[in-house]
């Protein structure tokens, strides 16, 4: 008996668990959760149904499935890949592809696998637009390699419900005789440019130093303009104040001797006294050192002179030899 009610009770346990995993199971099936940033797909029998947006839905049990897509930018990095440029060099290149699904039903249906072939087309879109550049321009337009590629993709991938937003180049790697014949071209050009800066630098300063020395002169030559100026303007004074004081001191002069003329005049000089300051004057010119003798143009006036002189002296008194040897000796 107690054998028995066991064996029952292993079985509705049995049974209760297989009835709770069918009720799990159930609810699993019909009860689906879509996380944010993500869509569900749903496909009844195989068939699109419809789309559910991020939240808690209830499908039909058996019949309904939900694929989940995720609907945000997605990066796609390839592998390096070997492409050949325009003038026939190889080089090693890596893209990252930035796209976006925006047509869920397309990217599941029109396509088998939208990552894969966007992958695939990017390497194809990679060789073709670096076939149309060379080098030098591979390695120095990266937006215009960017761009070339998103034209290339754009229209292909509109049509699996993706659309592309940019694509960046990574690295770009020359074989290694290019970058060390790269390397040689740099550092001849750095060679250029220096010996072309330097040879600037020395005319800069040739040019800076005759300039100098042109402003030099100027300055100088400038100086010794206003120097002349300035002392021709000095004399140019000094004769003026010169002129000036003669012309002043003849004037003066003038003045003195019609004031002399006029006090004679008024005066009155007795004819004496005049004969005397002649015989004096002759006196002086007779005892000057000069080799030259002169004779008064009225000699017979000064001898008349002299012997009034002498007539008077004697009436006052005076002797009279010295004036009269004197007047012996000019005669």
């Amino acid at each position: 008996m107690l054998v028995g009610s066991v064996g029952m009770a292993v079985g509705v346990a049995v049974v209760a668990f297989f009835i709770f995993a069918l009720i799990v199971v159930f609810l699993k099936s019909c009860l689906k959760v879509v996380q944010q940033g993500c869509v569900g797909v749903v496909k009844r029998f195989g068939e699109f149904r419809t789309i559910k947006q991020p939240g808690l839905h209830v499908l039909m049990p058996l019949a309904d499935r939900m694929d989940k897509v995720d609907v945000r930018e997605f990066p796609r990095t390839g592998d390096q890949q070997a492409v050949i440029t325009k003038d026939n060099v190889s080089l090693w290149v890596s893209a990252t592809i930035f796209c976006q699904v925006t047509d869920v039903k397309l990217a599941l249906f029109e396509v088998n696998d939208f990552g894969l072939a966007i992958d695939q087309m990017a390497r194809t879109a990679l060789r073709a637009v670096f076939g149309e550049l060379t080098l030098d321009e591979s390695l120095s337009e990266r937006e215009t390699i960017n761009a070339k590629m998103q034209d290339h993709m754009a229209e292909a991938t509109l049509k699996w419900g993706v659309r592309l937003n940019r694509i960046e180049i990574l690295d770009i790697t020359p074989p290694t005789n290019v970058l060390q014949a790269m390397s040689e071209q740099k550092e001849a050009e750095q060679h250029k440019r220096a010996a072309i800066l330097k040879s600037e630098g020395e005319q800069q300063a040739a040019i800076n130093s005759a300039e100098g020395r042109k402003q030099a002169n100027v300055l100088e030559a400038e100086g010794q303009k206003q120097a002349s100026i300035l002392a021709a303007e000095a004399q140019k004074q000094v004769l003026e104040l010169r002129a000036d004081g003669e012309k002043r001191a003849a004037t003066l002069r003038g003045e003195g001797d019609a004031a002399a003329l006029d006090a004679i005049d008024k005066v009155g000089i007795h004819p004496n006294t005049l004969a005397f300051k002649q015989l004096q004057a002759l006196q002086a010119v007779a005892m000057s050192p000069n080799a030259k003798v002169v004779v008064p143009y009225e000699a017979a006036g000064l001898v008349g002179a002299a012997a009034v002189l002498v007539d008077a002296m004697k009436g006052a008194g005076a002797p009279v030899d010295a004036p009269v040897a004197g007047n012996g000796k000019a005669g």
